[in-house]
């Protein structure tokens, strides 16, 4: 009996049953998980990369060997230069040039402050007029016998010091001017690697300005761009306010309506349980009561005999059991009212088939994105429309800020380019002469140099001292004869060689002064400030070049560089809000409208709390009642009567017989009872406790399905328009919200990365390293260089003329009386191997 499982269930089926009802609610979640994880809400806004800057090449580089006289050059320049930088003067000829040639005041002005140059030009005009007037008399002088020209040298006792003095008076001349010589060499090199370097360099200035102007427009572009992307986001979002919006809505409706969902599917999972239970119960009922019937037959059979029996006349004592046998019966009548009432507040669950209901609720949420869509098709083509606006505001950047006049100075640029590739051909031949011109003046003054030295070395090498001056040697004799070439080539160049001077130091002195200098201070930059308005007001600009310039230093974007701030209203251009405004407008005018829709109609929740009230009302103590009175039925007794009264028929053998015959089948019926009939009595009353026990599980699943289908279904009627509200502005927010940071982020790159403007700095700063540090200085210190030698000419050709006498051969001796002993110097010897 402890094995009979009721109705035929499974062993262990209320915890299995558990496990399956948990593996369910598992599943429903990672569906749910799933679905909500697949929904693509409204994103927040990132603001973009910042605008991409282009590699420039940088500022040109100085030539280290164009500034090695600079600070001996600036020096005697700012000695001959001292004033500051003439901006009333410039002024002047620029606005009247004819008025100031024609003003004596003006002119006067500007002699005093050209006083320096002045005075150094007369000094280099009376240098070009003395040199060839002081040579060509010397030399007529001197071939006239006069003038040292006598060759005559009177012997003195001081005659070797003053040789030793002037020998290296000349020495130190000729090492001076070798180091200008060597400083004209250098400095003529430099000039050329500059002039070979320049165009390069100028090219490289103009590539980075031409890749700075191209990239203004292309970083506006991007800018512009931006919005475009930001347009087509939000675009995509209406085109998928649907699933965005309707999914939020579904994530809101999860809460409440799944649960209820979920519910009502496991009342109707055990109502089928408990149906199939209660079909297994009345399978089992109807089996019983069919054996009871065939118990009752059998039993009534036998009664009827034994009464038959009893009634002959020959049964002695048998009216004793008549009593008995009228209280010989089976009762057979099974009645369960509460158990056939529950039945059917089954039956009726299951005919309203929750499981359809639950597909309808699950459709009606899963529709939800398709009649949001629905509902706002009208919206979002006018929000696109909008939003083209917008597109259209936004593009009007580029206009306002007049990138257009950049391509003035790209072409500018391109003809200074264009020119610049014309002219290197000439260029490059002119720097071919002049490198050639400057190396043939280095040879020439080098030429007096080396005039000098073999001079300085042949005269002492065959000079001696104790040997009459009429029988010196031709080494001394030789050495004497260069000495007196050097000052002969002296002569003859140097006064040209001025020349040259004098105008390269016009050029070169006063391009150092007047732009280079003052280029360097900042002079020029203010002076450009301050030569008009006209010049900003001409190239369009708000602010100071000067201003311009260290700004650009600074690498600061245009915006404040140029301060367009003053010339263009970037907040209201960038202004959207009114597009933005009918569109939330708009939104909040159209109304998004869900249908509404019953979780479960009156009928059915009847029939829930129906079913919740008989399977409450259940009670089996009848049924178990009449199960108790079955188990207790026993024939055996009866039996165990006749067999007795058998016994005491003494008389009649053939009452006797039949009377034991009887008793035998009541023991045989008595005994199919406990074989058929009370093992089907014991599995329906097991069978009964165990619906009792469903039934207190169906009564608190039907109790809670109700509790949360009415709480969802509440919630859908008081909160579902103020979800659809709340994830539409939600949304129109998130939506807003891309304008709003696309707005931001498009001025901090317009007003701080915009236009970076460290190249045009470095422009101006390559284009004085390559005019002034290398090209004026390389100039300045050539002729500077050559004017050094020039200078000292003057002296080494005096020392040199008077050295000269003290090696060369003479015609007529000079008799001493008192024999004084001269020094001896010592001749080099030679020695032959």
């Amino acid at each position: 009996m402890s094995n009979t499982r009721p109705c035929g269930s499974a062993p262990g089926w209320p915890h299995r049953a558990a496990e399956a009802t948990m593996l369910l609610v598992l599943l429903v979640l990672l569906s749910l998980a799933r679905s909500a994880s697949g929904q693509a809400g409204c994103q927040a806004a990132e603001p973009a990369q910042n605008l991409s800057q282009p590699p420039y090449s940088g500022a040109a580089n100085s030539n280290a060997d164009a500034d090695f006289l600079m600070p001996f050059v600036r020096s005697f320049l700012y000695t001959v230069q001292p004033h500051p930088f003439p901006e009333d003067i410039i002024l002047k000829i620029i606005k009247n040039p004819e008025q100031v040639v024609s003003n004596q005041e003006e002119i006067k002005e500007i002699l005093v402050y050209e006083v320096g140059f002045l005075v150094c030009i007369a000094i280099g005009i009376l240098y070009i007029f003395l040199m060839p007037i002081i040579g060509l008399f010397m030399a007529c002088c001197r071939c006239c016998g006069n003038c040292g020209g006598k060759m005559y040298q009177k012997q003195t006792s001081s005659i070797h010091c003053l040789r030793r003095t002037l020998y290296f008076s000349v020495f130190g001349f000729t090492i001076i001017i070798f180091a200008g010589n060597v400083c004209m060499f250098r400095s003529n090199e430099a000039l050329k690697v500059t002039v070979d370097q320049s165009p390069l360099a100028l090219k490289n200035t103009i590539g980075d300005i031409h890749l700075f102007l191209a990239s203004v427009p292309k970083q506006v572009d991007d800018v512009v761009s931006e919005s475009h992307r930001t347009v087509e986001k939000v675009t995509r979002n209406l085109d998928d306010i649907g699933r965005q919006v309707g999914g939020k809505i579904q994530q809101r409706f999860k809460g409440t309506l799944y649960p209820a969902l979920q519910s009502v599917r496991l009342l109707h999972q055990e109502s089928l349980n408990t149906s199939d239970r209660l079909d297994k119960l009345n399978s089992s009922l109807a089996q019983l009561q069919s054996s009871l019937d065939r118990v009752q037959a059998n039993v009534s059979a036998v009664r009827d005999r034994i009464n038959q029996t009893l009634s002959k006349p020959d049964c002695n004592g048998c009216h004793y059991l008549k009593e008995d046998m009228q209280t010989l019966t089976v009762d057979t009548t099974i009645s369960a009212p509460s158990l056939h009432e529950f039945q059917s507040a089954v039956d009726e669950v299951i005919k309203a088939d929750l499981q359809a209901k639950i597909r309808e609720a699950e459709e009606y949420n899963r529709t939800i994105p398709q009649k949001v869509t629905n509902e706002t098709e009208d919206l979002v083509q006018k929000s696109k429309q909008q939003l083209d606006d917008i597109k259209q505001q936004i593009s009007k950047v580029s206009s306002e800020l007049r990138l257009s006049d950049l391509n003035n100075v790209t072409g500018t640029l391109d003809q200074v380019q264009h020119n610049i590739d014309s002219v290197l051909p000439e260029v490059k031949r002119a720097e071919g002469i002049r490198w050639s011109v400057g190396v043939f003046l280095c040879c020439v003054v080098l030429l007096v140099v080396t005039c000098n030295i073999l001079g300085l070395v042949l005269g002492p090498l065959g000079l001696s001292p104790l040997v009459d001056p009429t029988n010196r040697s031709s080494t001394s004799n030789c050495g004497g004869i260069f000495l007196m070439m050097g000052a002969g080539f002296s002569f003859l160049f140097s006064w040209l060689f001025m020349i040259l001077v004098l105008l390269l130091f016009l050029l070169g002195g006063n391009m150092h002064t007047l732009i280079c200098r003052p280029w360097n201070d900042g002079q020029l930059l203010k002076f450009l400030d301050t030569s008009g308005p006209k010049l900003g007001l001409d190239l369009g600009l708000k602010s100071n070049i000067s201003d311009i310039y260290r700004d650009c230093e600074k690498n600061q974007p245009l915006w404040t560089t140029l301060r367009l701030y003053e010339l263009v209203d970037l907040g209201e251009l960038l202004n959207v809000s009114k597009y933005t405004a009918l569109i939330r407008e708009q939104f909040e005018s159209t109304n998004i409208t869900l249908s509404s829709f019953n979780l479960l109609s009156p009928e059915i929740k009847k029939q829930l709390a129906n079913i919740s009230a008989k399977a409450t009302n259940f009670n089996s103590t009848a049924v178990t009642q009449q199960m108790n009175d079955i188990l207790r039925i026993n024939l055996n007794t009866t039996a165990d009567k006749i067999d007795l009264l058998a016994r005491n028929q003494s008389g009649s053998t053939a009452v006797k017989d039949e009377l034991q015959s009887e008793a035998l089948t009541l023991r045989q019926i008595q005994a199919d009872i406990e074989v058929t009939v009370f093992p089907q009595v014991r599995n329906l009353n097991s069978s009964i406790r165990s619906l009792q026990s469903t039934t207190g599980k169906i009564n608190g699943t039907a109790g809670e399905a109700l509790s949360k289908v009415g709480a969802a279904q509440d919630f859908l009627n008081t909160n579902t328009t103020q979800i659809v509200k709340t994830e539409s502005r939600s949304f129109l927010d998130c939506q807003v919200d891309y304008f709003a940071v696309y707005i931001d982020w498009a001025k901090t790159m317009v007003t701080q990365q915009l236009g970076r403007c460290r190249p045009v700095a470095r422009a101006v700063d390559s284009v004085e390293v390559v005019l002034c540090v290398n090209m004026v200085e390389s100039l300045n210190a050539f002729w500077f260089s050559l004017g050094w030698c020039l200078m000292f000419f003057i002296p080494s050709i005096i020392a040199s003329i008077k050295l000269a006498k003290y090696y060369r051969r003479m015609k007529y001796s000079d008799f001493i009386d008192n024999h004084i002993t001269m020094n001896h110097i010592p001749r080099a010897q030679f020695k032959i191997t």
